[in-house]
């Protein structure tokens, strides 16, 4: 029945409500790892510090093989999470296979509730700019973003902040509002909502008092941005606080709330749209238009309406929020991808951590020439195929030729393009090095410094960082972006 209406709206039986309430409040009971299948096993790909999973001595690339005496030989992802979840206290056995190690290993873990900080990191750039990485609104997210911010201004007395929202799905709505609320005079509109029912249209203002309202701030976002980041990332722009750099955010304007139903069920149904304060919907797909056609189709250009920011500035609704400075999004090459996506540089980490120690600091570590040689080495004995987009793109080629009668008077020009475009794994692996020596650096690196490690490893030679930081240093350019018409100094 809910098909008919839009994704978001959905039905949450008993079996799946502890799940559901585990994304929106970021807690649940367990060990602290991430799991994925990997052949007949599941195997562990992200462990969270602090938690028992990490505590016990659990790794990356542990594979498990038995929970309380049980195989899990053949489960579902799925299964054995569940298997792993339970109520803080309680105890479980787990045996896991190790790449490195011939026996299997056995640990007693007691489970705890496990609650993931929404800031996975956080740090100062240069001398002056702070840096917060926003992973999600859970429900205290908001505590977690101004404990951040405080401690950067007390232990490092920064005077600009970036705000990394990229691949930041949402989450709660309020939260969002409440951290756009540090930094917005009170009483200003952050967001409101309309919907067919007049009881969901409201309009949510800056009630408390702000933490700081002068401080620069850069906010990056990219195409996986969405919800309750671009309630900040809308009303930044807007109220000119702001400067919004990066790609064009994913575009959901929709707000959803849950209702009860019998058996302890949920249904969790869109009840409004979101706008923006200057009056903008962000919403990207208009699913009454796509219920009759039977797929997606984004706002056309005839129903695009351009609004104004607080300064006078020209802003559009219509799919997402479009940054006020534009940065491309680094495209993986075909090898790299196929790489990351065949576990090939995964195994390749687990490996190298196993037979290593670990840098001084996520900083310190560089992915040498003799480690990359150590890499391309480890891929002799292994199998991965993939295809350029120019040879599928020649492919089509070849066969619109064929059936257009073409492909005889062009056949030698084909094949010799053909042989041209064919890659040669060993001639990639060297053109696309830079780009794949990233993903080994932030593999190795997330072993060693998990989650925060991996985030300040990834920023550097990051494009959207040397922009946001050339904006911070330059007060007449940013100044010249937030207030195009003003006189400057």
């Amino acid at each position: 029945m809910l098909e008919g209406l839009d994704p978001y709206t959905t039905y949450i039986p008993e079996s799946e409500r502890e799940s559901y309430e585990a994304m929106t409040t970021g807690r649940y009971g367990g060990i602290g790892a991430l799991i994925q299948k990997r052949d007949e096993y599941v195997q562990i790909t992200e462990v969270y510090k602090t938690f028992p999973a990490h505590k016990a001595g659990l790794l990356i690339g542990d594979i498990i093989t038995e929970i309380n005496g049980i195989t899990v030989k053949r489960k579902t992802s799925e299964d054995v999470s569940n298997k792993l979840k339970g109520s803080p206290g309680t105890h479980i056995e787990i045996t896991i296979m190790r790449p490195d190690k011939e026996e299997k290993i056995k640990k007693e873990i007691t489970r705890q509730e496990v609650r993931l900080n929404s800031v996975s990191y956080y740090g100062v750039l240069n001398n002056q700019s702070g840096y917060i990485s926003l992973d999600n609104f859970t429900e205290g997210a908001h505590k977690d973003f101004k404990e951040a911010f405080e401690k950067l201004k007390t232990d490092h007395d920064i005077s600009s902040l970036v705000v990394d929202l990229r691949g930041n799905p949402g989450g709660l709505m309020k939260e969002a509002i409440m951290i756009t609320n540090f930094f917005v005079k009170r009483g200003s509109t952050i967001v409101s909502t309309k919907g067919k029912v007049e009881q969901w249209n409201n309009t949510y203002k800056a009630e408390k008092k702000p933490v700081d309202t002068e401080i620069p701030v850069v906010i990056i976002v990219d195409d996986r941005s969405a919800s309750a980041s671009e309630i900040i990332a809308g009303a930044f722009q807007d109220l000119d606080r702001g400067i919004v750099i990066g790609q064009r955010t994913f575009g959901k304007g929709l707000v959803q709330t849950t209702r009860p139903l019998s058996y302890n069920a949920q249904l969790k149904i869109t009840t409004a749209r979101y706008y923006t304060p200057s009056g903008r919907c962000i919403q990207a797909y208009d699913f009454t238009r796509s219920g009759s056609t039977g797929r997606l189709e984004n706002i056309p250009d005839s129903l695009i309406s351009k609004f104004t920011t607080l300064n006078g500035r020209e802003v559009y609704d219509g799919g997402g929020i479009i940054p006020d400075i534009k940065v491309e999004k680094e495209t993986l090459s075909r090898i790299a991808a196929t790489l990351y996506l065949n576990n090939l540089i995964f195994d390749f980490a687990t490996q190298f951590t196993s037979e290593n120690e670990p840098p001084v600091s996520p900083s310190d570590f560089s992915v040498s020439q003799e480690i990359y040689t150590q890499f391309t080495d480890f891929l002799e004995n292994k199998e991965f195929e993939y295809t350029s987009e120019s040879q599928e793109k020649l492919e089509k080629l070849i066969e619109a030729t064929r059936k257009e009668n073409y492909y005889k008077i062009s056949q030698n020009e084909l094949k010799s393009l053909q042989e041209k475009l064919a890659h040669d794994k060993v001639k990639d692996l060297e053109i696309f090095r830079e780009q794949i020596k990233k993903l080994i650096k932030n593999e190795i690196t997330g072993r060693y410094y998990f989650r925060s490690g991996k985030r300040e490893s990834s920023l550097q030679n990051d494009a959207n960082i040397e922009l946001a930081l050339e904006l911070l240093e330059d007060n007449y350019y940013y100044n010249s972006i937030l207030c195009p018409d003003k006189p400057k100094d």
